[in-house]
């Protein structure tokens, strides 16, 4: 099975995965670079996953449906380019005879789901559209502090070598902020060294891993002592939960520069 992200706009990524004939995408927000690869390629389009509503995840959706007539799935409870299948908790997309489970995530956005499967090629595969990010994770558009807590503790707590693919390169920002943050992580340090020189090279930093965020992302390591106390030394109002922590953290990124 190959995977690929195909770059679009400015920074995202559109996860393209083909066994050779059969081909599925996440989030289309272009439909163009997935027509080049699939005429270039000589595959045939068979799924389209969306994980939320947003323009740059679904513009691309009416164009591929109507020249591939791929199946579009997507969150059950967002406006999703019609006619799809409304996906919620529990339900499973079998595509490539590959069977993704779907995970509600919201935060990003109240309807957004993620696709996760057990065995890629034996490894793990999460699509996780906005909700987390290498070093970060999205912003809170009509989510809570509490709804984007409690996804990406779902998100923690799959196998630790699960490949992660968001879909923005938004990679070294995300850990700039993650310096400031945890300054002392070594782990963080050389990961951030590692990433700068695949941007160097013009690769993407993608796909992590969830071992990997799990050592360097803030946003699943605010209840870590060291980013607890970073929290509350920027904003001394932050509360004694961990909710408050974790809005701190996540409005002290809002304001980053």
């Amino acid at each position: 099975m190959k995977l690929n992200p195909l770059p679009a706009f400015q920074d995202n990524y559109l996860w393209f995965m083909h066994d050779g004939r059969r081909a599925l995408v996440v989030d289309p927000g272009d439909a163009q670079p997935v027509l080049a690869t699939l005429q270039r390629e000589s595959l045939q389009l068979e799924a389209i996953l969306v994980t939320h509503h947003h323009a740059d995840h679904t513009g691309g959706v009416d164009a591929l449906r109507e020249a591939t007539n791929a199946a579009v799935y997507g969150p059950a409870r967002e406006r999703i380019p019609e006619p799809f299948t409304r996906l919620t908790e529990g339900d499973a997309v079998n595509v490539l005879g590959l069977r993704f489970s779907v995970l509600e995530v919201p935060g990003h956005t109240a309807g957004h789901i993620a696709y996760y499967c057990d065995d890629v090629d034996g490894k793990p595969l999460l699509f996780c559209g906005d909700t987390l990010f290498s070093g970060g994770c999205g912003r809170l558009f009509e989510g809570t502090p509490a709804d984007m807590l409690a996804s990406l503790d779902k998100l923690a707590a799959l196998p630790g070598e699960t490949r992660v693919c968001c879909t923005h390169e938004y990679t070294l920002s995300n850990l700039k902020f993650a310096s400031a943050v945890e300054p002392g992580n070594l782990e963080l340090i050389n990961y951030r060294a590692h990433c700068e020189n695949l941007r160097a090279r013009g690769l993407p930093t993608l796909p992590s891993s969830i071992e990997q965020e799990k050592a360097i992302n803030p946003f699943l390591r605010s209840r870590v002592p060291g980013v607890t106390q970073a929290a509350r030394a920027h904003d001394a109002a932050t509360g004694a939960d961990e909710v408050s922590v974790f809005a701190t953290l996540r409005q002290w990124k809002n304001e980053f520069r």
